[in-house]
């Protein structure tokens, strides 16, 4: 007889028996509506796929006019759910988040939400059991936010955060989506603090979502030199713009040299690089911009942590290098908080917000 499992063993179909693992790990979650005593039902207005999952998808689709073929996204999406029962890349391996509305609480849920609390889920859809009702035909496959109809259903050990009434649920979704990572930079950048160095840091893809704040976050948390790397020119002038860095920086992060040499034009490698991009190669070029004895944070979901251990090991570099895993205590209210007290961190969402919502609609 199956047990419930605050952990979503219960929901498992696929593997079974002795080889059964985690929802995360499982090839099909069972996303039917009825609930356990302990889960929770959320009612869907919105997915947001992660970064590394959408641009997969998207480049995979790509007309030969360079154009996203967004049906045939959309028609993916759908049979991944469709055939996982959870929103999982087969590709990355990733998902990404929800808004929505919780419909029903499970007698022994502990996570004290009730029904009709406006909710942004803070676990990864691919551990989500997850059914779409709509056929996803409000979205055309052109960006990461997703309208949808359907439900999801969290464990007793999910997180959920209630979306601030002050904000856009839009651009909450799009700040919880990344809240881990500005909460770890404030982590890591303490860390040093504490010990008497106020530490440089450089990110990889400061413009973005992630990399905005956390540049946010280490310049709060006692930071000394901040460097925001980014790929063009317009988003260059971009985090100019909101000064959120001290040196912005134009190369390609997969580029070891290219890289090397921009952390050089900015003062010389850094204490502490935080990699926010969403495209592979970017292990041993982020080696290279870190200071011996230095810290790496991997936040992308593109990122070969293979190619980031052997790669260390090969350029003889003395580095601690940490995998952002998406939670740390307080970390929705903590990213919610710089996007209020930060103009710039806020500026930087608002314009890709208003971005997207004109790609959607044109």
């Amino acid at each position: 007889m199956t047990v419930e499992s605050p952990y979503g063993l219960h929901r498992v179909l696929e593997p079974t028996g002795p080889e059964v693992t985690l929802p995360q790990a499982a090839q099909r979650l069972d996303a039917r509506a009825k609930l356990w005593p302990g889960e929770v039902r959320i009612a869907l207005d919105t997915l947001n796929l992660d970064a590394a999952s959408y641009r997969q998808l998207a480049t995979k689709h790509q007309r030969a006019d360079g154009s996203v073929d967004g049906e045939a996204v959309r028609a993916e999406v759908l049979a991944i759910v469709a055939s996982r029962g959870k929103m999982q890349n087969p590709v990355t391996g990733s998902g990404g988040m929800l808004i929505g509305t919780v419909a029903e609480v499970g007698p022994e849920s502990p996570l004290g939400l009730a029904v009709g609390d406006r909710v942004a889920t803070l676990v990864s859809l691919s551990l989500t059991p997850l059914a779409i009702s709509d056929g996803l035909g409000r979205w055309d496959g052109q960006s990461e936010q997703v309208p949808a109809a359907g439900h999801a259903v969290l464990f007793a050990r999910s997180i959920a955060a209630v979306v601030p009434a002050d904000l856009d649920p839009h651009l909450s979704l799009m700040v919880m989506d990344v809240c881990g990572a500005p909460a770890l930079v404030a982590r890591v950048v303490r860390e040093y603090a504490a010990s008497g160095k106020a530490p440089s840091v450089l990110v990889l893809g400061g413009a973005g979502k992630s990399g905005s704040l956390s540049l946010a976050a280490a310049r709060e948390s006692g930071a000394s030199r901040l460097v925001g790397v980014v790929p063009t020119d317009a988003e260059a002038q971009a985090l100019r713009r909101v000064d959120l860095a001290d040196h912005v920086v134009i190369a390609d992060a997969r580029s070891p040299l290219g890289l090397a040499a921009g952390a050089d034009s900015a003062g010389g490698p850094c204490d502490i690089t935080v990699v926010c991009v969403d495209v592979p190669g970017c292990e041993q070029p982020a080696i290279l911009a870190t200071a011996p004895g230095g810290t790496i944070i991997f936040f992308s979901m593109a990122t070969s942590f293979a190619a980031a251990a052997l790669g260390a090991e090969g350029l003889a570099a003395d580095v601690r290098m940490l995998i952002g895993n998406g939670y740390v205590p307080g970390h929705a209210a903590y990213a919610v908080q710089l996007l209020r007290e930060s103009a710039g961190v806020r500026s930087l969402f608002e314009e890709r917000l208003a971005r997207e919502r004109g790609e959607s609609s044109g």
